[in-house]
C-alpha cells in the first residue's frame, strides 16, 4: 500500500505563489505516474498536472504556464509550484498515484489519494 500526505496549503492573495508537497510512503514504485487534482466547492474533482514515470509532464489548460509539477525520488516527494494565483484556483488540492508509467487526467484511473490540502486565494 502507498500512503500520500499533502502539505503546503494556505490562504494567499491573488497574484501570489504557493508550493505544495506530497510525501509518499509505503510500498510503491518511483516509476508510477503521479498527479495533482483539485476540487472546488460544488465542482467535480479535476486533474491539473501529471508527471509520468520517466518525468514527462502534462498540465490542464487552466494552470499551464502558472503551475509546475516536479518530484524528488530521493525524498519520496511530489511538488506543485503555483504562481500567479487567481481566486479561481481556490480548492482542495489532492495528490494521487496510479500503477502505470503513463498518466492521464481521469480521476478513476488513480489508485492512491492523499487527504488533501486547502488552498484559498482572495482577490
Amino acid at each position: 500500500q502507498m500512503q500520500l500526505v499533502e502539505s503546503g496549503g494556505d490562504s494567499v492573495q491573488a497574484g501570489g505563489s504557493l508550493s505544495l508537497s506530497c510525501a509518499a510512503s509505503g510500498t510503491y514504485s518511483s516509476y508510477w505516474c503521479m498527479a495533482w487534482f483539485r476540487q472546488a466547492p460544488g465542482k467535480e474533482r479535476e486533474g491539473i498536472a501529471t508527471i509520468g514515470g520517466y518525468g514527462s509532464t502534462s498540465y490542464a489548460v487552466s494552470v499551464k504556464v502558472r503551475f509546475t509539477i516536479s518530484k524528488d525520488n530521493a525524498k519520496n516527494t511530489l511538488y506543485l509550484q503555483m504562481n500567479t494565483l487567481e481566486p479561481e484556483d481556490t480548492a482542495m488540492y489532492y495528490c494521487a498515484a496510479r500503477k502505470t508509467v503513463s498518466c492521464d487526467f481521469v480521476r478513476n484511473d488513480y489508485t492512491y489519494w492523499g487527504q488533501g490540502t486547502q488552498v484559498t486565494i482572495s482577490s
